[in-house]
């Protein structure tokens, strides 16, 4: 469903190919705490944003996407402008959303204002489309949850269409029709590289396919191996509707430390008490310590360790789905500042050149992130 404008520059989301895999980082401004209990407040943590994306793009990481929430124990509500500011700090890095919740928003609007940090950073924008796996912008915007489906639905039609960046022709039930008229402004190069964001539903992924948009998989529980019948079916769906293969990536929450000891001893605590929390929220049982470590085995969805042990999960991941990148969510609950940094670090200066070194055959080392 898109124009010949895309073969005016190589697409940024076409595949990377069998021996390698892009490295980006993922973070929702989870709020932390300071050592009396009290949460650090919303500006600071945004704050803390920007030094994160900066030393992000300063060892050379592939991207940096922030997810919109609207909740108290999380800061970004706006990926748009935390990523205008991140654009004029940072040279080289992707900056994009994971994910922006499409279904209540306006479409035109999301695209203007991605194309927006477009212009601002030379092209590095991207845009993450989803449902959000939270509710509360539903009620906030005035929207009633019977239309959680049709929402998203109409509005991805209509934000396909206005990506296009051809005069809008839509009609549907949940806006006023359109009929003929442009949005501005235009991205100067290409179209904007638009992801959905999938659980694991393969409606979900036909959906993508149907659009031609590259997939990302957020896998935040069981075995990533698992997804392996959804990266298929989207590959035959992506022929099926006779659209060009882009990028599959996965998303998946980690912390690296200079040992799995030490990695998981400092990730252990916030993480059970995000897990229960949420659990609480949503009718789960609590987590335990045994499931903890269950998950942070070679199989598990979480990516912590050494950089060692995260790098070969990696490589693992690529030989099991073919993902052409890997999304690590570095922030967790009240996980401390300082700590995020050093784990953002270590997985550009450390895993990324054994990933690529365990993707190539070549001694550790040898390679770039990039």
């Amino acid at each position: 469903m898109t124009t010949a404008h895309e073969s005016r520059t190589p697409s940024p989301t076409a595949p990377v190919g069998p021996g390698r895999i892009l490295l980006g980082l993922n973070t929702f401004g989870d709020v932390g705490v300071f050592p009396d209990g009290h949460p650090v407040p919303h500006a600071q943590v945004l704050r803390q944003l920007l030094e994160q994306a900066e030393l992000a793009d300063e060892i050379g990481l592939h991207a940096f996407a922030v997810g919109e929430h609207h909740r108290r124990d999380f800061a970004v509500s706006a990926p748009e402008v935390f990523l205008a500011a991140a654009a004029a700090r940072t040279k080289h890095i992707r900056l994009g959303s994971a994910v922006t919740v499409l279904s209540s928003d306006d479409p035109i609007r999301v695209f203007q204002r991605f194309a927006t940090v477009d212009a601002i950073s030379s092209g590095r924008a991207e845009v993450m489309l989803g449902r959000g796996s939270f509710i509360e912008s539903f009620p906030l915007f005035g929207l009633d949850l019977a239309d959680y489906d049709v929402l998203f639905e109409e509005k991805l039609e209509l934000f396909d269409k206005v990506r296009a960046q051809e005069p809008v022709h839509w009609e549907g039930r949940t806006r006023p029709a359109i009929n003929g008229l442009s949005v501005y402004p235009p991205l100067e190069h290409h179209l904007l590289p638009t992801w959905i964001g999938v659980g694991g539903t393969p409606e979900s992924v036909l959906r993508c396919a149907e659009y031609g948009y590259p997939i990302i998989f957020a896998i935040i529980g069981g075995q990533p191996r698992s997804f392996a019948p959804l990266a298929g079916l989207y590959r035959e769906a992506m022929a099926k509707y006779g659209q060009p293969m882009q990028q599959m990536a996965t998303h998946s929450p980690g912390h690296i430390a200079a040992t799995d000891e030490e990695a998981r001893e400092e990730f252990f605590p916030h993480w059970i008490a995000m897990r229960n929390r949420l659990g609480a929220e949503r009718g789960w049982g609590p987590g335990s310590r045994a499931e903890f470590d269950a998950m942070c085995t070679a199989e598990g969805a979480l990516y912590v360790g050494s950089p060692e042990t995260v790098a070969a999960k990696i490589a693992l991941l690529k030989k099991n789905l073919g993902v052409d990148r890997f999304d690590l969510k570095y922030s967790n609950g009240t996980l401390p500042h300082t700590a995020m940094m050093r784990s953002i670090e270590l997985f550009g200066t450390e895993v990324a050149p054994r990933v690529a070194a365990l993707l190539s055959g070549s001694p550790a080392g040898d390679s770039t992130a990039n």
